[in-house]
């Protein structure tokens, strides 16, 4: 008799949406849904739509499922189930979401820093399976880290580490939603980089960018940028270059002080692909320490949008 295929729930908790998939434990989505995250509105309003979006899945795919994992962004302790001070999820100073979800559900709940589930993912399932030591950057909503050292997250003292996107490049940079300024996340964030663009591409009238979005600023977004850089458009193509630079500025503080020379970069502004990924190893392999500059290497997510979601549901399987 063949033992009975285990699945689990993966939550992947964005600062836009709230993605859940029903996944099998060889890392097979049989069944995904999205929801928005509402998170304005506070985290009872985020919580009630993660449990509607679970039931959404539950209710379409009727199998039996072994637990929840859930990747949240913020300070995540995985062995109480809370999450404390989300960046970009408003009023969540501490909740404990695993004994609420829980409830719901009447199932096992695993809870864990967004990025870190991702890293989990691209270890299990994705470009991490044969890297014993790397850093996944997650390019979206915000800049999310998670950190693998010798095939095992490191969470660090309280659980707070990997918050790549809150490394200062300019102390006298930007104010950072974290409070603090000059944090790359004040650059590279998806709603920060649309907003420095819309300011910006007015000194660039000629720029292609601008016919791509029909002279309607609101428009401007990352495909739209990569489009514009696909077709030749300096100003576009300048953006990618540049955002690629900072972020490699970033990383080698990260390299130098860990020791770890490669980078998994997932997200939907990691989208803009070889440019971003040649600009970010130049920039990285020039500031790094010597011995680091040979083995400095930059991969795209395997797992691409899915990988929060996997990571989430090897929680369940895996332990992490």
């Amino acid at each position: 008799m063949s033992a009975r295929t285990k699945y689990a729930v993966g939550v992947d908790i964005g600062g836009s949406n709230i993605k859940i998939g029903m996944v099998s434990q060889g890392g097979k989505i049989i069944y995904k849904h999205s929801i928005k995250t509402e998170p304005g509105e506070g985290p009872q309003k985020v919580i009630e739509n993660i449990n509607t979006g679970i039931h959404a899945v539950l209710n379409n795919t009727k199998v039996h499922i072994d637990g929840i994992g859930i990747g949240c962004p913020g300070t995540v302790d995985p062995e109480k189930g809370t999450v404390e001070n989300p960046p970009n999820l408003h009023g969540w100073r501490k909740v404990n979401l695993s004994r609420t979800i829980s409830m719901e559900f009447e199932k096992d709940v695993f809870l864990e820093n967004d990025a870190n589930a991702a890293a989990v993912g691209e270890l299990i399932f994705g470009n991490g399976k044969k890297i014993n030591s790397f850093i996944l950057v997650t390019l979206g909503t915000g800049v999310g880290g998670g950190i693998v050292i010798n095939r095992k997250l490191y969470r660090g003292e309280f659980g707070a580490a990997g918050e790549v996107g809150h490394i200062t490049i300019n102390y006298n940079g930007p104010q950072c939603k974290c409070g603090s300024y000059g944090c790359i996340e004040a650059y590279a964030g998806n709603q920060y980089l649309k907003e420095r663009v819309r300011n910006e591409l007015k000194n660039h009238p000629n720029s292609l960018l601008l016919k791509l979005i029909g002279y309607d600023f609101s428009l401007i977004s990352p495909r739209k940028i990569q489009e514009a850089a696909d077709k030749g458009d300096e100003f576009a193509n300048f953006v990618i270059v540049d955002l690629g630079t900072k972020l490699g500025a970033a990383f080698a503080s990260l390299s130098n002080v860990l020791d770890v020379s490669t980078y998994i970069i997932g997200g939907g502004v990691a989208g803009f692909g070889k440019p971003l990924f040649d600009s970010i190893k130049k920039s990285l392999t020039s500031r790094v320490m010597a011995p680091l500059k040979p083995r400095v290497k930059i991969l795209s997510a395997k797992l691409k949008n899915d990988a929060g979601v996997k990571g989430a549901s090897a929680l369940v399987f895996h332990g992490y």
